[in-house]
């Protein structure tokens, strides 16, 4: 085994065994060895036998697969939501869970673009940083335009908030099942950037607010790691302030609410439920967001939000009766880049149908279907009539 391999598989036992909560004393233990022994294993001094990766993998929880794969391991960051997630007292199994899969998704996608020879592009956003002085919510309203500049979003809403930051910023961002009272969670590594997790349980509008919450943390406190709830017991600390104002100014400009709030009030002399359901439709977030967003610009009186859960509105039930359009945004659990990286090596021959299903979290039949719809295209040939055409993603377009 060469000396890099060593290495490598080494600072992955170390990696693995830190994720799981394993001490070197248990892991050595498990092994019939000595501690200092599995310091040298994991330091790459000694190497590690076939039979011992086996053991450890089966005691870590992972495969042996994901061991032995090569290039540099992503550095452990369960340790650090699980703290989170533990000091937030939101610690049980399912969360858990997510946080185990969270970094395999981190690792496999950083495994697929070494594959692929394709490296994730940063377009991060300056850091910062708040003091005791500032105002946290005229800081985060800032932030929000800052961006939306930055990003050429001017101030109309933006529906595509996941491809939007997947692309244009670089930020990694999973669904998986979380429980209903967690929102997300974010962590920001040296070499994989922004990563972020939402729970795919939550309706759209509430994903994309999750989502610009999370970003909003890699803006005012990157290098720490959270696990946000939906709700907060007590007095939310500052940079939660931040994110949770930053997520609302940049799904609903300040200026183009201010607008459409004005369109209506002249067009019809009064704001009523109706527009309020219309509105938060346009914006494509929830009714709760928008009437909060409403009460903190000054437009629509204090307490509106209080008296709409008072009263039992159906938001869902008023909005077909306004016959509102359902938006759609796709809840799958990986970024479109990730499922077309790995459709990309299948169809290179770099992977096999089996490593495909393990890396789109589906069985083999399901893959070669996932792999056929990303190749397949429909357009209209010059009789009028649809036709679907076959792609290969090795053809090159240039003249």
């Amino acid at each position: 085994m060469p000396e890099l391999d060593r290495r490598v598989i080494g600072r992955r036992l170390a990696e693995a065994r830190k994720a799981r909560g394993v001490t070197q004393e248990e892991a050595a233990g498990h092994l019939e060895c000595s501690r200092p022994t599995l310091i040298a294993t994991e330091k790459g001094e000694r190497p590690a036998k076939p039979e011992e990766i086996v053991r450890l993998a089966a005691f870590y929880g992972r495969s042996v697969h994901e061991l032995l794969r090569p290039g540099e391991p992503v550095s452990a960051f369960e340790p650090h939501l699980r703290v989170a997630a533990q000091r937030m007292r939101l610690g049980d199994h399912e969360l858990m869970e997510a946080i185990g899969e969270f970094q395999r998704f981190v690792e496999d996608y950083c495994e697929l673009e070494r594959i692929a020879g394709a490296p994730l592009r940063y377009n991060y956003p300056a850091e910062i940083k708040l003091r005791a002085w500032m105002n946290v919510d005229d800081v985060a309203e800032d932030a929000a335009a800052m961006e939306r500049r930055r990003l050429g979003l001017g101030d109309q809403p933006t529906y595509e908030l996941r491809g939007l930051l997947e692309w244009d910023v670089g930020a990694r961002i999973f669904y998986a099942p979380l429980p209903s009272a967690v929102a997300g969670m974010f962590v920001y590594l040296a070499e994989q950037g922004c990563c972020i997790l939402i729970n795919v349980k939550h309706p759209p509008e509430r994903r994309r607010a999750s989502i610009a919450h999370e970003y909003g943390h890699s803006i005012v406190d990157r290098y720490s790691a959270a696990v946000d709830p939906l709700t907060y017991a007590r007095r939310k600390p500052a940079n939660e302030r931040f994110a949770e104002g930053f997520a609302m100014a940049l799904l609903m400009p300040t200026t183009s609410v201010r607008r459409r709030f004005h369109e209506i009030m002249s067009s019809a002399g009064d704001f009523r439920w109706a527009d309020l359901c219309r509105l938060s439709s346009f914006f494509f977030v929830s009714v709760e967001a928008m009437t909060l967003r409403l009460e903190k610009l000054g437009l629509i009186r204090r307490g509106s939000y209080d008296h709409l859960k008072e009263s039992g509105f159906k938001v869902r039930k008023a909005e077909q009766l306004l016959e509102l359009p359902r938006r759609q945004e796709s809840a799958e659990p990986y970024p479109e880049r990730y499922k077309f990286l790995a459709v990309q090596a299948f169809e290179e021959g770099k992977i096999s149908e089996g490593q495909l299903a393990r890396f789109l979290r589906c069985d083999r039949v399901s893959a070669r279907a996932l792999v056929a719809a990303c190749l397949r295209q429909s357009r209209m040939d010059r009789k009028g009539e649809p036709q679907e055409i076959q792609l290969s993603l090795e053809e090159s377009l240039l003249p």
